[in-house]
């Protein structure tokens, strides 16, 4: 393909043209406080029409559905498209799915305020509404369009999988025949929506809409992207964070064949070729003097003890209820740990990337966009023109995990910097090999966690201590302003800052080291992926120190919160908890459990663990139960739990990012090894049957897997994993 473009069409060309129906709905933004794991309050207001934002019906009967959210592998397009085609009663076989693209006055995310992009679980949750609104309005409108044409009452005509129909008269029409009529109704200032009882394909089996072109090669990546001329730009990065190019030799790399130039750019010198492999020896050839002067040089032991340190005095406070001192000092027992965690990358199957080219009026990207409006925003303060200047095509992207969310817009922005520094002579595909992100990316932050319980004389928790140490991921970021409140990165806190358990005194506070020069990004699961683990891993080691279930012990704490304890109660019961696990031979066996809600969903596992003399370690099976509220597509959601608990097993057992003297040890997955298929439990997800709005779920089946699997590991060794990842050798009988 020597050019390609992927454009929606435009209001002109619509309106030219015989496309058909096109409507949306645009709702304001609710005002209420949202981030990563809480997604924002109700949306409330009036709709207004607009043409070619959410849905088009062309004259051909194919129903267009276009997603303001990004499709990283996660369902996305076909949840909301599920969604849509449900309210019209669309033919689910002619439904097709297209990326919106960057306009934050029509594809806002409804929880973010004015800005577009995908994240914290919030695409079904913000668009539940928005999606299905459309869908109603578009089958008033054809239903109108067909009573006008057939000279009967809108009420007898009945809609049916891309059908229009009035049984009197034994007339009907497909939506394609209709769509032009449709275009010239009034959309109605009421809609009705229909009955959950009366759902054919939400809570059904909706097949997704990207399996098959994913399968056959058909869906358009980043990588697919050929434009004329075009070169492809990889990047030689400073080996510590924070170096500067103090000169480059670029000499032999422009003696390798397919290298056309050689370009310093603020963070580092970017060699560009006429094929990725061409740039990438021309990179190995190429020779730079680095300016350390500024560069961070500190190892991962000389953070954690820094860490360690700063947990030895009181933070800025996070949460509070009671008063702990006394409870403490009153405590028949008081039972303590200290956890570490490693930085993690996000090691998503596609390494970051990205098309741009400068154009007569402005600049042109391809990307796999996960934050439309940051970038745009981004890129049109760095070429000096308007946001609206910058056309922004959403492609696919082979997963993010939060990545390509990136505050900074870092590979972009590099991307600008490399054409800039061309002079737009020629379209750039920037290009990170998967050394490039692991090395000079961003990470999960490294946290230190101290946690004590006082227990009084009957075994009960009086007191609740917990204390943070680790990098935020929003300070001086846009974000900054929402998700910092009195000195408290909220990201940072979040799963130890609203324990649902019952306790009457409890203290959470935290400690932001400002002077780590490690570039950290939300993970999946954010914050939750690393406080689930203690407070979970704790809270068994605090039953156990009381002589109590834990299960039983939970629940007693959980009178105040049904849906946590609705979960729990499935997944104990799926997994049999309280009957003994077959033996086998040579082996330590042990059940766990964990609990935690992130993203407004609750999800509770149970783990089951069989534990080798050596320390080698099988986690055998794993039952889930998710209160998601509305299931939109229970297969996807069963999938995404599936996949959230062998990426959280990944990081679990393998999942590392060290640094020795500021560089970063690990390259590529050799060192960093992924989750092998058979290292993969057996899964068994039970989804809580809910009437309550959806919520997230591409992230909330991450955080209770390590710590279930910690408690059956505690049960089978009686050994508590302080330390990720596991360390199979702390295991040896």
């Amino acid at each position: 393909m020597s050019d390609f473009r992927i454009e929606n069409v435009s209001r002109r060309q619509f309106l030219q043209g015989t496309a058909g129906l096109t409507l949306a709905f645009a709702l304001p933004a609710s005002a209420a406080p949202a981030g990563p794991g809480k997604a924002g309050g109700e949306v409330l207001g009036k709709m207004h029409f607009e043409p070619n934002a959410f849905l088009r019906i062309g004259t051909d009967g194919i129903v267009t559905v276009i997603s303001k959210h990004l499709e990283m592998g996660q369902g996305t397009y076909t949840g909301l498209a599920t969604m849509l085609a449900e309210e019209l009663d669309a033919d689910w076989n002619k439904v097709r799915i297209e990326g919106a693209p960057a306009d934050a006055s029509r594809y806002n995310n409804l929880f973010w305020g004015p800005a577009q992009g995908t994240g914290g679980s919030t695409a079904m949750a913000n668009s539940w509404e928005q999606m299905r609104k459309a869908g109603a309005a578009g089958r008033f409108m054809l239903v109108q369009a067909a009573a006008k044409r057939w000279q009967v009452p809108a009420s007898e005509i009945a809609v049916r999988d891309g059908i229009v129909s009035h049984s009197k008269s034994r007339r009907k029409a497909g939506f394609g025949e209709l769509a032009q009529a449709a275009g010239e109704e009034t959309i109605p200032s009421e809609l009705m929506l229909k009955d959950p009882r009366d759902f054919r394909l939400i809570g059904k089996h909706a097949p997704r809409k990207d399996s098959v072109d994913k399968t056959n090669g058909k869906a358009i990546f980043t990588q697919d992207i050929q434009l004329p001329g075009m070169l492809v730009a990889v990047v030689a990065h400073p080996p510590r964070f924070g170096g500067k190019v103090k000169s480059f030799d670029a000499k032999r790399a422009l003696k390798v064949k397919g290298v056309v130039d050689v370009v310093q750019i603020d963070n580092g010198v970017a060699v560009l070729a006429k094929d990725t492999w061409s740039a990438k020896k021309g990179r190995d050839a190429l020779s730079v003097d680095w300016d350390e002067s500024n560069a961070f040089k500190l190892g991962s032991e000389e953070i954690f003890a820094r860490y360690r340190e700063l947990a030895q005095t009181p933070g800025a406070v996070a949460a509070q209820q009671g008063n702990v001192e006394p409870a403490f000092a009153a405590a028949k027992t008081v039972v303590s740990a200290a956890y570490d965690f490693p930085y993690l990358a996000h090691a998503a199957m596609e390494p970051l990337n990205c098309v741009m080219r400068q154009t007569a009026d402005g600049c042109e990207v391809w990307n796999g966009e996960q934050l439309h409006t940051g970038d745009q925003h981004a890129l049109a303060g760095f070429f000096g023109i308007q946001p609206e200047q910058v056309k922004i095509h959403m492609l696919y992207a082979g997963g993010s995990f939060g990545r390509r969310a990136c505050s900074k817009s870092d590979y972009v922005l590099e991307a600008a910097q490399i054409v800039k520094a061309t002079g737009g002579k020629a379209p750039i595909k920037l290009v990170w090999l998967r050394e490039d992100d692991m090395r000079a990316g961003y990470y999960r932050p490294a946290f230190h966690h101290t946690l004590q319980a006082a227990l009084d004389a009957n075994g009960n928790i009086s007191g609740w201590r917990h204390r943070l140490v680790g990098q935020s991921i929003t300070k001086g970021t846009g974000f900054e302003g929402m998700m910092i409140k009195n000195g408290v990165d909220v990201t940072s806190v979040e799963g130890a800052a609203n324990l649902p358990y019952q306790l009457p005194n409890l203290l959470v506070d935290l400690h932001t080291p400002s002077d780590i020069g490690v570039p950290v990004l939300w993970w999946r699961s954010v914050g939750s992926s690393h406080t689930a683990y203690s407070t979970e891993t704790f809270f068994d080691q605090v039953a156990q120190a009381a002589g109590k279930d834990p299960v039983a012990l939970r629940l007693s704490l959980l009178q105040k919160h049904p849906r946590h304890a609705g979960v729990l109660k499935l997944a104990a019961e799926k997994a049999g908890w309280g009957k003994p696990l077959a033996p086998l031979a040579g082996m330590r066996r042990g059940r766990g459990v964990a609990l935690h809600e992130s993203f407004n969903s609750y999800v509770a596992q149970v783990a089951e663990v069989s534990v080798a003399a050596d320390g080698s370690l099988k986690v055998d099976r794993v039952v889930c139960a998710v209160d998601c509220g509305v299931a939109i597509n229970p297969d996807n959601i069963r999938s995404q739990v599936e996949g959230a608990i062998g990426f959280a097993l990944t990081a679990m057992l393998n999942g590392e990012i060290t640094l020795k003297e500021g560089r970063v040890e690990q390259g590529n997955f050799d060192a960093y090894p992924l989750l092998r298929i058979g290292e993969m439990p057996k899964v068994e997800v039970y989804i809580v049957p809910s009437a309550e709005k959806p919520t997230g779920i591409g992230e909330p089946g991450v955080p209770p897997l390590a710590p279930a699997v910690a408690n059956a590991i505690a049960a089978a060794t009686g050994k508590r994993i302080t330390r990720l990842p596991l360390r199979t050798e702390e295991l040896r009988a």
